[in-house]
């Protein structure tokens, strides 16, 4: 049995706990002061499609995804953690799944990449073996070769393409031929191939959709982001 005491306490207490208020996260402008200072008048009580929710700040990691019911009794798919996405190659046409490894920059916030968080916008590293494996057996070449300050002889070429077409039929070693007449790949790309690790963009919205998908950087971006990441070395050192 509790005394009068006790029950008087905790009656203090729960009625304390239910005056509390607690914040939500609104998305209205209401409560917001005017441009020039000064207060506006409050002459509605919140609504629900003003409310607002918190950050999925999406995790590299094994596959954990919750559903969320949203207005209209549609679903958000809110990715808590995710370790592989679809990477598009743009320039060859080609989108394969791959693992995700890190987050290396992100121009809205350091704190995002401290923490390897995955959104929209975010430069990562991806494994290039899936896409690596894909252009070897489309345009029958090896790329991604370790160089190593001695230059392979033409007889060591020879054999090595011999030895990746021994199996292959005359129509589809035509077929190759025809293709490696137009075949350019990237010097840039070609480096980050020999490391396994490509620079990617991821161009989903992995709290919204619960998917980690986008696109290997090429061209003027990949320079860009290069020269970003050599500065922020160069910063860290210093």
């Amino acid at each position: 049995t509790i005394s009068i005491q006790g029950r008087q306490s905790l009656s203090f207490y729960l009625q304390k706990k239910t005056s509390e208020k607690k914040m939500g996260i609104s998305r209205d402008s209401r409560h917001k002061r005017r441009a020039t200072g000064g207060k506006r008048e409050q002459y509605r009580k919140k609504r629900k499609f003003e409310l607002g929710r918190q950050p999925a700040m999406t995790k590299i990691g094994e596959k954990r995804v919750h559903v969320v019911r949203g207005r209209g009794g549609n679903n958000k798919y809110r990715a808590i953690r995710l370790e592989s996405g679809n990477f598009s190659w743009g320039s060859e046409v080609c989108t394969r799944k791959t693992r995700i490894l890190d987050v290396v920059y992100n121009a809205s916030n350091n704190e995002l990449v401290r923490t390897k968080t995955l959104v929209k916008g975010a430069i990562v590293l991806i494994d290039a073996h899936p896409l690596k494996s894909w252009y070897e057996q489309h345009y029958g070449v090896e790329i991604g070769k370790k160089k190593r300050g001695q230059k392979k002889s033409a007889e060591d070429e020879e054999a090595l393409k011999k030895k990746l077409n021994e199996s292959k039929s005359s129509h589809v070693l035509r077929k190759l031929s025809q293709r490696q007449k137009t075949r350019v790949l990237d010097p840039s790309l070609d480096d980050q191939f020999a490391a396994g690790r490509l620079l990617a963009c991821v161009s989903s919205r992995p709290g919204q959709c619960g998917r980690c998908d986008g696109y290997i950087l090429e061209g003027k971006e990949l320079e860009f982001y290069q020269k970003k990441l050599q500065a922020k070395k160069k910063g860290h050192k210093a």
